[in-house]
């Protein structure tokens, strides 16, 4: 195969995700008035859809609500909630807080860290986790804390990690 046609394959993949964004993008402003209101509410949705923001939906969304590009990023980067790059299918947070420090979080946190190959803040090439920290989670009696997707692991040791994540039902 050559450069050429690698080349060509990689601008037709490209060209079908965007398009299939543009399509779920115009699915979800369907239910919209195009309102400036409805800003936070549609990339909501959208990230819902996609597990992140992707910058053509960003685009779309900013020609339909009829704001610049710019109010939209700015927006979106304004709240934690929103991210820019695609998350893992599980999303494991470990609790920073003090109760939780104090209890072994950092230990936690290496552990889970070592585990999955990747850093605070990273995902995993295959999309299965994405890892987080978080200040407090305010449930200070279980510290040390770990909460995968919505479920709240309490009292965990690095023995407990290994064995939390490789748990099927995760998904």
């Amino acid at each position: 195969m050559s450069m050429t046609e690698v080349t060509q394959d990689i601008q037709t993949v490209v060209q079908k995700d965007e398009e299939a964004v543009t399509t779920r993008v115009d699915e979800i402003l369907e239910s919209y008035t195009g309102i400036k209101a409805e800003l936070i509410p549609i990339l909501q949705q959208v990230q819902q859809a996609f597990g992140y923001l992707p910058e053509e939906a960003m685009s779309r969304i900013a020609k339909f609500v009829d704001v610049p590009e710019c109010t939209v990023f700015g927006t979106a980067t304004f709240y934690t909630q929103f991210k820019f790059v695609p998350t893992g299918r599980n999303i494991i947070k470990v609790c920073r807080g003090t109760g939780c420090y104090v209890k072994g979080s950092p230990r936690i946190l290496e552990e889970v860290e070592k585990v999955l190959g990747i850093k605070d803040g990273e995902t995993t090439p295959d999309l299965e986790y994405t890892l987080e920290t978080v200040a407090c989670f305010g449930s200070c009696a279980l510290a040390p804390v770990m909460v995968v997707n919505d479920r709240v692991y309490g009292r965990i040791t690095t023995d407990k990690v290994k064995k939390i994540l490789d748990r099927k039902d995760q998904h």
